[in-house]
């Protein structure tokens, strides 16, 4: 029988990244016949999934080994613990460590995430096959937002040093990564626990500076409130860092937004947008967005719509909203459920008429691709493009964009070095 050392991903890109290590660790570990499941937090329909899977691979091999982590099992491992398919629940900061891989009386092994004063350092030297590269720069939060959990299954925020970054860098660039993207929980606090507090923009800076070589630089999330103007000027002048920025939105209403305890108002984000598309015309916008918040008004959730069209969002991520036992906001009065579903599905419409509308200003337009697998690509600005010739994945092209789909656009290659 073929060794099975597998590992099932719920969630973030943080948590994506945070797989790769498992798989070395589960290397080193020598275990045989085990999953790990690295779970998520975010909403109660991330946990039942994570359950339902573990129950299902169970189900079809009794003999299987299964390891539960990530941040549902910080924050809830008694869960976990007590289901019968379980044979072990490690914390977010023992999956790092190949030690706790070992199957033994303790059952839950999970430490007091806010005691972390580090961000653990791991070198990945394989991401699967994709065509771009994750490096986790920061971990957990110093904000207690009112819907979220994540703070307890991530701890406060510390940062990785510039110098353990930029030789993460290079050694993923000598794989032949073109591209790298920034992860973590809320990157663009980056900096403020290091010694003489870089900020996130001087990071970046620096990275360009000390690795020439690297070719495109792409942020998994940011934070409008925590964009300064050395930031804002990389965003706008640097044609390295790619212009795709999603945004940690949540509500476009103001007092939503306030019982979010979020620092930004819809305006921030707003002028934010218009001004960064003055200057880059070519720029994209992502954001998250909660439908059903409690106390969520038909006027303030036609607010989030309204903002999508006036700040010019494509690629939008919604949820209905999910009690958290536990935050603030799950003590507020609820929105009716039926209600969440019906909002988050008409955000979703808008969305996808946003990414149509998009497409279509882009149609006919030359652009450098960065090829993955099955002879898709992506644009600089976030593009999902199906390629009509062969290329090799890994590689930056230059191809025109000539029809569009619900989803990705069709292009033909024109130059293959871009």
């Amino acid at each position: 029988m073929s060794k099975i050392q597998e590992v099932v991903t719920f969630g973030c890109r943080l948590n994506i990244y945070e797989s790769e290590i498992i798989k070395k660790n589960l290397a080193i570990s020598g275990l045989d016949n085990v999953i790990v499941f690295n779970t998520c937090t975010v909403t109660k329909e991330a946990e039942k999934d994570a359950r339902k899977a573990i129950r299902k691979a169970k189900k079809n091999n009794p003999d299987l080994k299964i390891i539960v982590t990530g941040c549902a099992a910080q924050t809830n491992p008694d869960s976990f613990a007590n289901m019968l398919e379980v044979d072990k629940v490690i914390g977010n900061e023992e999956k790092l460590n190949p030690l706790y891989y070992q199957l033994d009386d303790s059952k839950i092994v999970v430490n007091d995430i806010m005691s972390i004063k580090e961000t653990a350092n791991h070198l990945i030297s394989s991401f699967d096959g994709k065509s771009r590269a994750f490096i986790q720069i920061q971990n957990g939060c110093d904000h207690r937002c009112t819907y979220c959990i994540i703070p307890f299954g991530r701890g406060n925020s510390r940062s990785v040093p510039i110098g353990v970054i930029v030789n993460q860098i290079r050694h993923l660039i000598e794989l032949g990564y073109n591209e790298i993207v920034f992860t973590g929980v809320d990157v663009t606090a980056y900096g403020f626990d290091l010694p003489g507090s870089p900020t996130f923009a001087q990071m970046i800076r620096r990275v360009f500076q000390l690795v020439p070589e690297l070719l495109r630089l792409r942020l998994s999330s940011i934070d409008v409130a925590e964009i300064n103007d050395e930031l804002f000027e990389l965003m706008a002048y640097s044609p390295k860092l790619m212009p795709h920025f999603h945004i940690s939105l949540q509500s476009g209403d103001n007092m939503i937004l306030k019982r979010m305890k979020r620092r930004h108002n819809r305006q921030h984000v707003i002028d934010f947008c218009h001004k960064l598309r003055e200057i880059r015309d070519d720029v994209s916008f992502g954001a998250d967005i909660i439908a059903g918040f409690p106390t969520e008004t038909d006027e303030m959730f036609e607010n989030t719509k309204s903002l999508i069209l006036e700040a010019g969002l494509q690629y939008l991520h919604v949820f209905p909203y999910s009690e958290r036992d536990g935050t603030p906001a799950s003590r507020m009065p609820q929105v009716e459920k039926s209600i969440r579903k019906l909002r988050a599905e008409a955000l979703r419409i808008l969305g996808q008429k946003q990414l149509q509308k998009f497409f279509t200003k882009n149609l006919y337009k030359t652009a450098k691709l960065l090829v993955e697998h099955n002879n898709t690509a992506h644009t600089e600005n976030f593009i999902q493009v199906k390629l009509l010739e062969d290329a090799e994945a890994g590689k930056i092209i230059i191809g025109e964009l000539i029809g569009l789909e619900n989803n990705h656009m069709i292009a033909k290659v024109v130059q293959i070095n871009g």
